[in-house]
């Protein structure tokens, strides 16, 4: 199996680094868009063009069997446009969120933190609404920043989330909601799980869309457990993006939790 892995840029390797624990018999090609981010700035004509040059690259040059968009931007406004666009299947971030948080609420009650881009989009609102859920969303641009800085359990970090949590939950309780679920709605943020987990009161959990993305691509590929195990061959790990490749493997090490020794520049065009 060859999982094409795309995003605009560093933050889709934490769903890589997922899915690499969960399927680490695929062979993958991870895809940062580094030349055209951020996404969140253009309209939806021109990220649906930029995704699916992307998506055309990953299928019909890396030959893979199935897509996952790591990208929330994308994610919400191209991934129609992708499906469409390719022969293999797509799996975006957003939906599997959705799905998560339907799977883990009790009050129906779900928070959803991500960038301005995507809580914009109203993507997250959208997915979890057609599944009965009610939703409170909150703009958090200031995390992407300093989880890119390497600012993980630095007191600044700790004190600009307590902030968007503590206006998210007053939020909450103004509209009469009793959250019981958060969706981290960004891929940087699975680096800040255990930030969001000790800033939130117990009652709340966190769904971290990167690992349940990794669970919802092996259940779409309906892989036995034995299959999902180490099989001790060695498996191809190729990563590209469109601009920038040494701060790729520098800060897309820190994502991956694990270096990057090669990455490839390619050039998909305006």
């Amino acid at each position: 199996m060859k999982i094409g892995v795309f995003d605009s840029g560093f933050g889709g390797l934490t769903v890589l680094r997922a899915l690499l624990e969960r399927l680490p018999g695929a062979d993958y090609t991870y895809l940062g868009d580094t030349a055209r981010l951020p996404y969140g700035a253009k309209s939806r004509a021109t990220v649906a063009r930029y995704a699916v040059s992307s998506a055309h690259f990953l299928v019909e040059q890396q030959h893979a069997d199935y897509l996952v968009i790591a990208c929330n931007t994308a994610s919400a406004l191209a991934l129609d446009a992708i499906r469409e666009a390719v022969p293999v299947p797509v799996l975006g971030v957003i939906d599997t969120g959705a799905n998560a948080a339907q799977a883990a609420t009790k009050s129906g009650d779900v928070l959803v933190m991500a960038t301005a881009a995507t809580v914009e989009s109203h993507a997250y609102a959208a997915a979890c609404g057609h599944r009965g859920l009610r939703v409170i969303e909150k703009a958090s641009p200031l995390l992407v920043p300093l989880v890119e800085e390497g600012w993980i359990n630095h007191p600044v970090t700790e004190e600009v989330l307590n902030i968007y949590l503590s206006e998210l939950l007053d939020e909450a309780a103004q509209a009469g909601l009793q959250p019981d679920t958060l969706i981290l709605g960004c891929t940087h943020y699975p680096l800040l799980r255990a930030n969001f987990e000790r800033a939130l009161p117990p009652s709340i959990r966190v769904i971290d869309s990167a690992e349940v993305t990794a669970g919802q691509v092996a259940a779409a590929l309906c892989l036995p457990e034995e299959a999902c195990k180490p099989d001790g061959k060695v498996h191809a790990r190729r990563f590209y993006a469109t601009d920038s490749v040494a701060k790729f493997r520098r800060l897309g090490s820190r994502f991956l939790g694990e270096a990057i020794d090669a990455v490839d520049l390619i050039d998909l065009g305006g």
